[in-house]
């Protein structure tokens, strides 16, 4: 990674930061050293320090009393219930804001999956779904209108999938099968039921929570 000018911010320290997560040059559990990060950068430690309260907020940092800063590191159990809880959170909201969904919603969603379908049957690179999987959850949370909702999800499972835990998430599914998930969600949506939207987007979660454990730390027992 190259060096960032002197006049950005802490949103670019944290971009650095969470770049090198996902390139290994930060590991789970390794310590995030804000004198060498300063010196490396070229710049003070108060962004990078502001960068730092960001990640944690995120679940990407923990802090360590007497200690300091850290990469996350989680353990199976952890990821179970994170990504259980982000389902409860989701099919909750997605099922209250149902009748907000408008038909450009619904197109917009249709699209993405579309173009899942598409990579799919092209065997592109699966990484490209990151970014369609990152859109259709927008779109699903631009009706929920409850920033504390979508704060605690996006804690909850998108520093584990996209960051800390992405070289393994990339790996939970083959293609077509992030395709006909996605395809179910919105199904379910057009349903026009809450209770059956709910339970799928739930489901979607915990299947993906239960495989991604197998990558925790340790092994979770029952």
């Amino acid at each position: 990674m190259s060096k960032i000018k002197k006049q950005t911010y802490s949103d670019q320290v944290v971009h650095y930061i969470k770049e090198g997560i996902l390139k290994g040059e930060f590991q789970p559990g390794s310590k995030v050293k804000e004198v060498e990060l300063a010196h490396k950068l070229s710049i003070s430690r108060a962004p990078i320090r502001e960068a730092l309260q960001i990640l944690a907020k995120e679940g990407l940092i923990v802090s360590k009393p007497q200690k300091g800063k850290y990469v996350t590191t989680l353990t199976a159990k952890q990821i179970k219930d994170s990504y259980f809880t982000g389902g409860i959170l989701e099919g909750a909201a997605v099922a209250a804001a149902m009748d907000r969904y408008t038909e450009e919603d619904i197109t917009g969603l249709e699209r993405l999956v579309q173009e899942m379908k598409a990579i799919a049957e092209t065997k592109a690179p699966i990484e490209n779904f990151a970014k369609l999987d990152n859109e259709f959850h927008g779109i699903l949370f631009s009706r929920i209108n409850n920033d504390l909702v979508y704060e605690l999800c996006h804690r909850s499972c998108q520093g584990i999938s996209k960051f800390l835990l992405f070289n393994h998430w990339i790996k939970l599914y083959t293609a077509h099968e992030i395709y006909q998930r996605h395809l179910r969600i919105v199904n379910a949506l057009k349903k026009n039921d809450p209770i059956y939207l709910e339970n799928t987007i739930r489901e979607h979660y915990l299947d993906s929570g239960d495989r991604m454990s197998h990558y925790g730390v340790d092994v979770y027992e029952e």
